[in-house]
């Protein structure tokens, strides 16, 4: 996405930047219904949108479709944006563009979400918004319930169902080395017994390794304990717990062959 020059017919390299002196005239026309006024502010604050797609350039949609979908939240904001309020465009812009990307992501996810639910998690996120403004801090699930009148289980549903998933293997934390990711902090309790190792040479392999290698193991896979578990009982931190681990794991594999 970086790289790409031409989106959607539109040569990025060459698009226009307009002065503040510029805008401020172009809204004057606009809002004296001078509409040729709006083409030049979408044209001229197209760089705009093309900054927010790039926060968006890790997962996998097509650039020009995130393009389109961000005109559309530019437009809104030309269409809508008050000079008396003293703030600058780009200000006002940038979270209805954000906001428009993030609907359509949510409209096109995998997982289906039925129509009414959409519906009730979008004004939960409205009500929000005005809370926030209204109270200068971030409201409560039962204060948004409450202003929308239905039950706090149904905001937490609704809010929980338009929740993009996450993968496994997505990087939590990094530290230089080894990264973290996501199924490195869940806890499983249902192999306690150890069961999914018989049949293979584990048990004699794990005589080999030392103390600490054989702790490390026995907590998170035969007692199914996360990683921040194991760095609190042995008192180390998770990095460390993390490397050790991958260590171990690669003794183990060795050993195992061996057998």
């Amino acid at each position: 996405m970086i790289n790409k020059v031409e989106i959607c017919g539109v040569n990025t390299a060459k698009l226009p930047v307009l002065k503040n002196a510029e805008m401020k005239q172009l809204f004057i026309r606009l809002q004296s219904g001078e509409y040729d006024a709006r083409e030049r502010l979408v044209n001229g604050n197209l760089r705009l949108v093309l900054s927010v797609i790039q926060r968006f350039n890790n997962r996998g949609e097509c650039v020009d479709d995130l393009f389109q979908v961000g005109c559309i939240g530019l437009i809104k904001a030309i269409d809508n944006f008050d000079l008396s309020q003293n703030v600058k465009f780009s200000t006002y812009a940038v979270p209805m563009i954000i906001g428009e990307i993030r609907r359509y992501l949510r409209d096109n996810n995998p997982i289906r979400v039925s129509r009414s639910l959409r519906d009730v998690a979008y004004k939960a996120l409205q009500v929000r918004d005005t809370l926030i403004n209204r109270f200068n801090r971030e409201p409560t699930v039962s204060e948004i319930a409450k202003e929308l009148e239905i039950e706090r289980e149904e905001v937490v549903f609704a809010l929980d169902a338009i929740q993009e998933p996450v993968s496994l293997f997505e990087p939590i934390y990094h530290d230089g080395g080894e990264p973290i990711f996501v199924m490195d902090q869940i806890r499983d309790n249902k192999e306690l017994d150890g069961t999914w190792i018989e049949g293979i040479a584990i048990s004699e392999a794990l005589t080999r390794l030392n103390d600490r290698e054989k702790k490390i193991l026995t907590l998170r896979f035969f007692e199914g304990k996360t990683q921040m578990e194991v760095a609190d009982e042995i008192g180390i931190s998770q990095a460390q717990v993390s490397r050790l681990e991958k260590v171990a794991l690669g003794h183990l594999k060795k050993y195992v062959r061996e057998d």
